[in-house]
């Protein structure tokens, strides 16, 4: 799968993915900013302003005129924020390149924030933030960064604060674009069946008066954990949501390979360790996971789990000892390459879509600068030894990196706190 990156003169990133086979194309402008770069009283803008990229452009003043136009091309598209990056996209024909490239960069370059329709947005992101209030599973994967980062941007939740919201103005929006929306920070990535100098040569044209101003920073993440935290929801419901975890690696440090081997053999499929041990063997929990999270400056890896309520202790304990028995033992080779063949198939089986392959560059591109093909991650994944595995469990699943979320009919969370040790 090759591709070709253009570093344009005004800092901007391009990478392009030819896929002469491909009936599709995806345009993606993706940008390094997210809820880490915001202040407490502008938590959410980064999302908020996701949002009303869709609101009204220069060019397309409506919101229906932008949805119409993508609705004609039979384009799928949609938008996305995360704690370090933004992202806006369009998956159409391959015929329809240029109109879809036309509307994505309308809508990351000429927005126009007008006031009637940040008012009326503000009700939306709040029906938003109500949503996940009411969906425990996914309110979890928030209380698991808030138990780890605390009150500092890292463990603020991405869709930001309810009164937050309601205080953003028209003029937060201007100045959190400016500071933020800047070529050097800006990558737009082409994937599908195109021709790279047609690409090239048509985003010079648009991209090429972005603003050269240096991008505001963020704050470092810190870390001084000293024994095991839990933070602990009290609520009634049918079954209990954790999210427990330990910190681990970013994206800079190579043994997040060795992370994502660790996860996948605890929690990565059917057959995985805890899928036998909690799911099969004790019938506590319908779904159970195991992922790594890699960002610039921080990462984990957290187990997920929807736990029936009175084995929840329990399911706690289990997971708690397989952490530990990946310290002691080894893994043994036959588990050990069905790992990586199921994580290595998963990628190649995953990359069959050109959006899938656009994100796959592209968010390389935007937080590393270092383009890794996708055979050249599978051959990282291959070079994990069994030993590698133990140091790395060694080094991670430890008290003072030990985090539980939970969300449950779990009163003080009293019989956690007695369990929560590794140790």
């Amino acid at each position: 799968m090759e591709f070709q990156k253009t570093v344009l003169e005004n800092g901007l990133r391009v990478v392009v993915i030819p896929q002469k086979d491909n009936p599709a194309v995806t345009v993606a402008v993706l940008v390094e900013v997210g809820s880490k770069y915001e202040s407490k009283e502008l938590n959410g803008i980064s999302h908020f302003l996701e949002h009303m990229c869709f609101k009204g452009t220069e060019n397309r003043p409506k919101a229906i005129q932008i949805s119409t136009e993508l609705d004609k091309l039979g384009a799928s598209y949609n938008a996305f924020t995360s704690q370090e990056y933004t992202g806006y996209y369009a998956k159409v024909d391959k015929n329809h390149f240029e109109k879809a490239l036309d509307i994505v960069s309308d809508i990351y370059l000429h927005q126009v924030f007008a006031e009637e329709e940040i008012e009326k947005e503000k009700g939306v992101i709040i029906e938003e933030l109500n949503m996940y209030e009411d969906t425990p599973r996914e309110k979890v994967v928030e209380k698991f960064a808030e138990v780890l980062y605390g009150d500092q941007p890292a463990g603020w939740y991405v869709g930001g604060r309810k009164e937050a919201i309601r205080a953003i103005k028209r003029s937060d929006f201007v100045d959190y674009r400016k500071n933020h929306y800047v070529a050097g920070a800006t990558t737009v990535v082409v994937a599908g069946s195109v021709n790279e100098k047609d690409v090239l040569e048509k985003v010079k044209q648009v991209f090429s008066g972005m603003s050269t101003t240096p991008k505001a920073g963020k704050l470092a993440v810190s870390e001084n954990q000293l024994a095991p935290q839990l933070l602990v929801v009290d609520k009634d419901l049918e079954q209990s949501h954790i999210a427990l975890g330990v910190r681990a690696y970013d994206l800079f440090d190579d043994r997040r390979y060795i992370a994502t081997v660790i996860a996948s053999i605890l929690g990565g499929g059917m057959s995985s360790r805890l899928w036998a041990e909690v799911r099969e063997e004790m019938g506590a929990a319908y779904y159970v996971r195991c992922d790594t999270d890699e960002l610039t400056d921080s990462g984990y890896l957290v187990v997920h789990a929807g736990v029936e309520n009175g084995k929840l202790a329990t399911v706690v304990e289990k997971i708690l000892a397989e952490f530990k028995r990946l310290k002691g033992e080894l893994v043994g080779p036959d588990e050990l390459q069905k790992t990586k063949d199921q994580i290595i198939g998963r990628l190649m089986l995953g990359l069959e879509t050109s959006d899938a392959v656009a994100f796959y560059y592209g968010m390389q591109e935007l937080l590393t600068k270092v383009l890794l093909k996708p055979e050249e991650l599978a051959d990282k994944i291959q070079q994990v030894t069994a030993e590698n595995i133990k140091e790395v469990a060694n080094e991670i699943f430890c008290d003072h990196k030990l985090n539980l979320a939970v969300i449950g009919p779990v009163g003080d969370g009293s019989k956690l706190k007695s369990v929560l040790k590794i140790d």
